[in-house]
């Protein structure tokens, strides 16, 4: 691989990771708002409040290699070694900054529902800024993703309809969970149901004004 490449590819990398850094402090500030948080994060957040002895970040990275054992009995010999060791760290290095980014905030203070639903509503922004962002960065998929791309490959379904699956899947679970063992509504709310809606959205807004400023 030439010197130039190899720059490439880091740069790419580079981006891909902060991506990842502003995608967490967009579950962060969803989760600060207490009105639920992205689908694929309401699980983990639902069962970190219940059992309270491990971190969301950690339960974050325990459904990650739910995720990724997945993807490997579903692909098994088409399943890539290198990829999935990417994967892997990648997950682990979103679980701590999501930990990290939920520290970062821990401070600020909403006083009505007004406040958390603005609050909310910005953690969709940034989530979906963090997304656009590892998208542009082309290197590698989350575990979540590269899952839902694997059971596309293998059904022969399509992608988007598998992702609207497990998003709606993931917000039932995190229902059951809250319902069973809090007796309320915590980890899932209508911030889930509206992240679930709009960052899709949002992040092909971000590509349209991109599109516009590249072409000047």
């Amino acid at each position: 691989m030439s010197e130039r490449k190899k720059e490439h590819l880091f740069e790419r990398y580079l981006l891909f990771i902060i991506g990842l850094f502003i995608a967490s402090m967009g579950v962060a500030f969803s989760t600060k708002a207490g009105l639920g948080t992205s689908p694929v994060a309401s699980v983990p957040y639902s069962v970190s409040l219940v059992l309270t002895s491990i971190s969301f970040g950690m339960w974050l990275n325990v459904l990650s290699i739910i995720q990724i054992s997945i993807q490997i009995i579903l692909l098994r010999k088409k399943c890539k070694p290198l990829e999935i060791f990417i994967q892997t760290i990648l997950a682990f290095a979103y679980g701590y900054l999501t930990n990290f980014s939920c520290w970062l905030i821990r401070s600020i203070e909403m006083h009505n529902y007004l406040e958390r639903f603005i609050f909310m509503l910005l953690g969709c922004l940034i989530l979906a800024f963090g997304l656009w962002i590892q998208f542009k960065g082309r290197v590698a998929m989350l575990p979540g993703e590269a899952m839902n791309r694997a059971i596309a490959e293998v059904t022969g379904k399509k992608y988007e309809n598998i992702k609207i699956f497990f998003d709606l899947f993931y917000i039932a679970l995190s229902v059951v969970i809250c319902l069973v063992f809090l007796h309320e509504l915590k980890g899932v709310r209508e911030g889930s149901v509206i992240a679930a809606v709009i960052i899709g959205l949002l992040i092909k807004l971000f590509n349209k004004l991109w599109k516009k400023l590249t072409k000047k």
